[in-house]
């Protein structure tokens, strides 16, 4: 029997410590911790680790503090187009979704995929229709609109561009990690007490990105990745460059082929990242329960919980 570990995140970026007030330090811990403590709780009463990351990272959309689901981004048209995908370690059975605006929560959507189709991506209308037909819970758009981030959209178009430098948003939101430079995916690995592995990774996508853009979210093995025989992995940052480094499959070819331990493929994967120029982080863990959190900007929103053990989690470097 393998001890039961899950880890999440909840994207990366630049830091702004100036922003932080112990009111929004505590909103963004009690989330995460609250989000392992329910990710330990199905592991701890034998759950399956896919079923732990669906939830964990189900309940990531339902919390507007983070980019995906409730609280996405927006695009540059002022709408959302909402990325997903889930893999199950012990089958390499995967599923994901791209580009959807009304299914409530993706993660949902792209383990029915993964469970109910032969396939392993839908994106647009047609994942929409497999929503409706599978029964999935679906909004109005703007179901996924807060003020924060039409604001966030305001100041990008001014700015004319996706990615903005230190501007003082941060200290106007109280977001600890500067809002206009961060990496919203959010995600999760987990091992079962049966040895499983699964991952599952969902994103609103960029501020101000152009319409029909899909990063490496919904793409299995450059954001999302699981193996028994290696490693679960889920990603946040530039995706264009997690797309090229094919990172989370990489990562696993680095232990399996070149016998790297799980530091040591996450390390070298998050170098790799870097030399390409891309910035962000990963979360992993490995068939052996090992865990790694590795990333290159100021800070990522992160925790992990073994079974029997208090949730950790941690916002800076």
């Amino acid at each position: 029997m393998s001890m039961p570990v899950i880890v999440i995140h909840g994207g990366a970026g630049a830091i702004a410590r100036s922003a932080m007030t112990p009111s929004k330090e505590h909103s963004f811990r009690q989330a995460l911790t609250e989000i392992v403590a329910a990710g330990q709780q199905i592991l701890a009463t034998g759950g399956s680790a896919l079923d732990a990351v669906t939830e964990a990272v189900r309940l990531l959309e339902e919390c507007p503090l983070f980019n995906a689901g409730h609280g996405a981004v927006f695009t540059h048209e002022q709408t959302h187009e909402l990325d997903a995908s889930v893999m199950d370690g012990q089958t390499l059975q995967a599923g994901a979704i791209s580009c959807v605006n009304r299914v409530r929560n993706p993660v949902l959507l792209a383990r029915a995929v993964m469970e109910h189709s032969e396939h392993v991506l839908f994106t647009g209308d047609g994942a929409e229709a497999f929503a409706l037909a599978h029964g999935l819970e679906m909004v109005a758009p703007d179901f996924f609109s807060t003020e924060d981030r039409l604001q966030q959209l305001h100041r990008a178009r001014q700015r004319g561009g996706m990615m903005l430098d230190h501007d003082g948003a941060a200290a106007a939101s109280g977001d600890p990690i500067d809002p206009d430079n961060k990496y919203g995916t959010v995600g999760a690995v987990a091992l079962d007490a049966q040895g499983d592995l699964a991952a599952a990774t969902s994103t609103g996508g960029l501020t101000n990105k152009q319409v029909g853009r899909v990063g490496d979210t919904p793409l299995i093995g450059a954001g999302c990745y699981a193996n028994n025989r290696t490693v679960a992995v889920s990603c946040t940052g530039t995706g264009e460059m997690f797309m090229r480094a094919v990172t989370a499959y990489d990562i696993s070819a680095r232990m399996e082929y070149a016998g790297m331990t799980l530091a040591e493929a996450c390390n070298n994967a998050v170098t790799r990242l870097a030399e390409l120029g891309g910035d962000g982080g990963l979360i992993a863990v490995d068939y052996l329960g090992n865990i790694a959190l590795p990333f290159n900007t100021g800070g990522m929103y992160r925790g992990y919980g073994h079974a029997g053990q208090p949730p950790q989690v941690d916002i800076y470097r």
